[in-house]
């Protein structure tokens, strides 16, 4: 019997990645197959739907297919690459490590790291699925020959819920709530965020505040530097929520007036079609797979110029009709996306792998890993200190330092 596991490195409570796995088990599960979750770690509340990614080799069988949702050098990630199913990547996108050059260094050298080690990838699986065009691409052109796209259907269950009022209720007033959801993270360019609002503020609404909802945990110097922004801009009624709830979202999204996101990095963006359903006008920067994902509706913009995004928020929120029209349109996007048929689209990928010839799949020697980690070692340091490199010997046994090359040459 065929059975199709997925395998990723950390099943997070609420996010993006976490809801698409659960939702695709329950695809895979209705649709007759046996269907586990493998992974390193799990938030807490999911654990008991997952099991240890070390079990795979208990589970192996040449007639398996893993769904394997890439993860940073993952020791699941690795674990699944040696085994003999059939592999179908699933690629959610690798941030440019230059976002976290200076906020975050471990993480600039995974994403550098990640990045590179993906195309080790591009041989091992049968098909790579980005879950937007733009990650598609991205998969094509880091040489992966069979691509295509799984799209994300978000289930918005979790919006329909009874509403949290405990942390949001003393803001449910007559003043304008600016709104935000995602983690603190510098690619979200929270940054930018402050200050379009701060202008906003400022200039056209001193009754407004910016909700930043997201967790910030592991990006507390990046917390700081923002801190630091407010301070110096003299910027008021700027609330960093954290991490919160299904229910404590729905209260804010509740309470939200306008979705204001200033990201420049997303492989897709769940929170805009969340707001898109809650029927929160969203003004967004037109960035990477942004404009894709909101498919006509909202309002975007391309210049990040504080005053004219501001003078966009200032249109939006003053004018009824105008948020009535932009809702309009955004649910006609929620409804064009539901249509999309993910459980149907998913099966036929399903069918296609299992129709087709396997990969020719990759040996894997012992070492193979260790490696890999050295190569990328040596590019790294390659890319980063080329000077390390000018003091190698020469095949004359001499140093080529810039001051022996020097030397040799006024002798």
């Amino acid at each position: 019997m065929i059975r199709i596991h997925q395998v990723l490195a950390t099943l997070g409570y609420g996010d993006a990645i976490g809801n698409e796995v659960l939702g695709i088990q329950r695809v895979l599960r209705g649709a007759g197959f046996d269907s586990e979750i493998f992974v390193e770690t799990a938030d807490y509340r999911l654990e008991p739907l997952t099991r240890d990614y070390r079990e795979l080799v208990d589970f192996s069988s040449r007639d398996n297919l893993l769904l394997h949702h890439f993860s940073l050098g993952s020791k699941a990630s690795r674990t699944a690459f040696a085994l003999p199913e059939r592999m179908a990547l699933v690629y959610h996108n690798i941030t440019p490590p230059e976002y976290f050059i200076g906020v975050h260094r471990q993480l600039a050298r995974q994403c550098f790291r990640g990045r590179r080690e993906l195309r080790a990838y591009a041989s091992r699986c049968d098909v790579a699925l980005g879950d937007s065009e733009f990650n598609r691409r991205d998969l094509e052109a880091l040489g992966f020959p069979r691509t295509a796209v799984l799209p994300v259907v978000p289930d918005f269950s979790h919006l329909d819920r009874e509403p949290d009022w405990r942390m949001a209720r003393s803001f449910d007033d007559e003043w304008t709530n600016i709104l935000f959801v995602g983690r603190v993270i510098a690619n979200k360019k929270i940054e930018d965020l402050i200050r379009c609002f701060h202008a906003y503020h400022a200039i056209f609404n001193p009754r407004s505040r910016l909700f930043i909802v997201g967790a910030y945990s592991g990006f507390e110097r990046y917390l700081a530097s923002l801190h630091a922004l407010i301070a110096s801009l003299g910027a008021s009624h700027v609330h960093f929520v954290g991490h919160v709830s299904d229910e404590e979202l729905v209260a804010f999204y509740e309470v939200a007036d306008l979705f204001l996101c200033t990201s420049e990095h997303e492989g897709f963006c769940v929170p805009i079609v969340e707001a898109f359903y809650k029927q929160v006008p969203v003004v967004a920067y037109a960035a990477t797979a942004v404009p894709a994902t909101m498919d006509g509706a909202g309002v975007l913009f391309d210049d990040k110029t504080p005053l004219h995004v501001a003078q966009l928020m200032d249109a939006v929120v003053s004018d009824n009709d105008l948020q009535d029209r932009i809702v309009d349109g955004q649910l006609a996007a929620v409804d064009r996306l539901l249509a999309k048929d993910f459980r149907r689209t998913l099966l036929r990928f399903v069918d296609d792998i299992l129709s087709q010839p396997r990969a020719p799949g990759s040996p894997v020697a012992f070492d193979f890993w260790d490696q890999f980690d050295a190569a990328q070692e040596l590019e790294e340091l390659r890319l980063y200190r080329p000077a390390i490199y000018q003091a190698l010997p020469s095949p004359d046994g001499l140093t080529t330092t810039k001051d022996t090359m020097d030397t040799k040459e006024n002798t």
